[in-house]
């Protein structure tokens, strides 16, 4: 296609889109409703995103490209919406439950198509944090309990009964007993591995998802503390380190053994954000502000009046 030709095709995308009366410039910050004291962050089909509430378990749903959005699963008291993730196979929203469970939403009527008990051990000693599906499976980390749980996945992306639910011990993952352990958890574009890290150790292991093996990642002597949500792009894994605002880019190994901290990346607008998600060139922190107030079951009071919070968006 000659240059000219795509300049004008640019041009007429630009002018299509001012007519339908959408931006043509992704907003930096995207206001979430006051209160909602947000925790996981996904990029589904198109540009629409998806916020969970670790207050009630609400699900909030946008547009990236505008920044517009609405509530789309309303909460309920005793719910918790902690890591999320989308399957683009079906259009399922998996949400790490943080009290023992696991649910599963179509993204796009807000369903309640499944719930799950991952394990029986009641909070505080467990805390479901977060997801990540792979063709055969959704996998989910429990930061007080050195073991993953597995919704073992059918043709398809079909979900499982609830007696499906298996539990994985993890092996060579340094568990620090009272410690906040295994935070995000990523997979290869094959399936064939995992990447959780540990928040308190500032470590990242790598892990086989049949027998729950891992195998910390060297990083050359270097950490990553305070490490929240993974996103891999590559063989680049961005760790989120919520307290210290920053995001550190490691390039890994291509097998996964090593891995060295090439960049970091922060913002003035980040107000300890949590997890992130990717659309294109950019990279999208959702501020949970836990500096300011923790989510009413660590314990923390309920802001009055409400806190504000937002998603930031930086280039990777």
């Amino acid at each position: 296609m000659g240059t000219k030709r795509l300049i004008a095709l640019m041009a007429a995308g630009l002018l299509l889109a001012d007519a339908l009366g959408a931006s043509p410039v992704y907003p930096k910050i995207i206001e979430l409703p006051d209160g909602f004291f947000p925790e996981g962050i996904e990029v589904g089909r198109g540009s629409t995103f998806y916020v969970g509430s670790l207050l009630d378990g609400a699900i909030y749903s946008g547009d990236l490209r505008t920044g517009d959005g609405s509530v789309l699963v309303e909460g309920e008291e005793g719910l918790a919406a902690v890591g999320i993730k989308v399957d683009e196979r079906t259009n399922y929203l998996f949400v790490a439950g943080g009290f023992g469970t696991a649910r599963v939403y179509d993204a796009a009527t807000g369903e309640l198509l499944a719930g799950y008990t991952l394990t029986t051990v009641p909070f505080p000693a467990t805390l479901v944090n977060d997801v990540i599906v792979t063709r055969d499976a959704a996998y989910f980390t429990d930061s007080f309990q050195p073991v993953l749980y597995k919704l073992p996945l059918g043709p398809g992306g079909a979900l499982p009964d609830s007696s499906d639910v298996e539990e994985i011990a993890l092996g060579g993952f340094e568990f620090v007993p009272g410690g906040f352990n295994a935070n995000g958890i990523v997979a290869t574009p094959n399936g064939d591995w995992l990447i959780i890290n540990n928040t308190d150790l500032g470590t990242l292991y790598w892990v086989d998802p049949n027998t729950g093996e891992a195998t910390q990642i060297d990083l050359g002597g270097d950490t990553v503390p305070s490490g929240d949500g993974l996103l891999l792009d590559g063989r680049h894994l961005y760790v989120m380190q919520n307290f210290l605002n920053t995001i550190s880019v490691v390039r890994l190994s291509t097998d996964l053994n090593s891995g060295e901290i090439v960049d970091t990346i922060t913002d003035t607008a980040f107000r300890v954000p949590t997890t992130i998600a990717e659309f294109g060139s950019s990279i999208y922190a959702v501020n949970g502000r836990f500096d300011v107030a923790f989510p009413p079951f660590f314990g923390g009071p309920i802001p009055d009046p409400p806190l504000d919070y937002e998603i930031v968006k930086v280039s990777k």
